[in-house]
């Protein structure tokens, strides 16, 4: 069994992970999200493409904005919700990293087989 000691900064690091990926659990946040990573998109203008109401867009964007994912910016009367690219990376680095484990492992897993 591999143990992996936790710094306090990795902690931090493991919980906005985590935060993350509960905030991609939700089709309407992924939806969301790639709707703003291109460019940044009103919350009124978001809620018109939901069956819901606005309120429940809002709290949407604020799942997605406490995860780091997206940032809100005010403009005259509106909130613009835009995409964080490095926030979509630093997902993207550590599921690469996962996908390289289970490589490695395979890769071992035949060398055994072609033993035998």
């Amino acid at each position: 069994m591999v143990v992996y000691e936790l710094t306090d900064a990795d902690a931090d690091a493991d919980a906005d992970v985590d935060a993350m990926f509960r905030a991609l659990a939700d089709a309407t946040r992924r939806d969301i999200i790639t709707r703003v990573m291109h460019e940044g998109i009103s919350v009124s203008r978001l809620a018109e493409r939901y069956d819901m109401s606005f309120a429940a867009v809002q709290k949407h964007v604020a799942v997605l904005q406490s995860s780091g994912l997206v940032s809100k910016e005010r403009s005259g009367r509106e909130q613009i919700v835009s995409g964080d690219p490095r926030s979509i990376h630093r997902i993207q680095e550590l599921l690469s990293h996962f996908e390289e484990v289970w490589k490695q492992r395979a890769l071992r897993m035949g060398d055994v087989l072609n033993d035998e």
